[in-house]
């Protein structure tokens, strides 16, 4: 079945099951016969943004990604599994807190991803104490419900795209401080954490998408087979591991080059409205102080506000 995205179903629907076999219920036989046992199912709900939405990976004429992949395998024998996505692409972290978590703890769900920040990265108003106290909040709630967590860092959308040194530093300077709130609140609160800033993952360019900012099939494959390892680890994935190998044809040429002149120049347009003019005033700010010896104020002060914001976090 196609998982729900982005919304809820109506009070007292059913939510999708997804997989075949033994772990599935079979439909009940006709009058007269028993009706098969009912199993508890798992509830598995992602939460964040464009990368758990699952752009860069169409299947069916739909976006698919990591997500509805690992979901595949997470059920055991006599088991079914109940799968909402509710990422939504440009999402940010007051969006996910605000938002998608109420929808999701009342889901009731025993696995939860959250994965967020690249676009609160690419915003003007970025603010590492904002950010940090939103993700602690929605972990947080979603913890309370009884959900395993599971979380991920980012890898650098200025080195992924290729950038210039003096616009690739500041987008640098705030995954850097991401990444850090990421990984102290997936320790605070338990969470699987899978570490996608490695070089493993960002130098290997057959796993992105065209754009460059998102995986393709195989990046989104690659990410819920290592998010199942993590799980079934923990004896949290019984079902099978997700296939390496792509299902769909890759995208042609010319089908990349109509992707990057309609979705592709749309997605610069939205960010560059709010993003460029901050950008270059960064980028400027970069260029003066490498003139005047070094960028160490400005990392020192990206510093001081994550040291800030990890300490009002923690010990709030």
């Amino acid at each position: 079945m196609t998982p729900v995205r982005g919304r809820v179903p109506a009070q007292g629907a059913p939510l999708p099951v997804r997989g075949t076999g033994p772990g599935v219920p079979e439909a009940a036989p006709g009058p007269g016969g028993p009706a098969a046992p009912e199993t508890a199912p798992l509830r598995f709900v992602a939460l964040g943004d464009s990368f758990t939405e699952g752009v860069g990976d169409r299947a069916a004429g739909a976006w698919r990604g990591w997500a509805a992949l690992l979901a595949d395998g997470l059920a055991g024998p006599g088991q079914r599994l109940e799968f909402v996505n509710l990422a939504v692409s440009g999402a940010l972290g007051a969006d996910v807190a605000d938002d998608q978590v109420p929808r999701a703890v009342a889901l009731r769900p025993h696995l939860a991803s959250v994965v967020v920040g690249v676009n609160d990265t690419l915003r003007h108003t970025f603010d590492i104490g904002l950010f940090a106290r939103r993700l602690d909040r929605a972990l947080g709630a979603l913890d309370a419900a009884g959900a395993v967590l599971l979380t991920a860092c980012l890898p650098d959308p200025g080195r992924m795209l290729g950038l210039p040194a003096p616009l690739a530093r500041p987008l640098a300077r705030r995954r850097r401080s991401v990444n850090a709130v990421v990984h102290a609140l997936s320790d605070r609160h338990g969470a699987v954490h899978l570490h996608l800033a490695d070089p493993a993952w960002t130098d290997d360019r057959r796993l992105w998408s065209a754009d460059r900012l998102h995986p393709g099939e195989r990046g989104h494959r690659a990410v819920a087979a290592a998010f199942h390892r993590l799980l079934a680890e923990r004896g949290l994935a019984r079902g099978p591991a997700p296939s390496p190998e792509a299902s769909e044809p890759p995208p042609t040429r010319a089908g990349t080059v109509l992707w990057l002149a309609t979705a592709g120049t749309g997605w610069v347009l939205r960010r560059s409205r709010d993003l460029l003019p901050q950008l270059l005033l960064l980028a400027g700010e970069e260029l003066l102080h490498g003139d005047g010896g070094g960028t160490g104020p400005l990392d020192a002060r990206a510093e001081a506000a994550l040291a800030e914001a990890l300490a009002a976090t923690m010990e709030g």
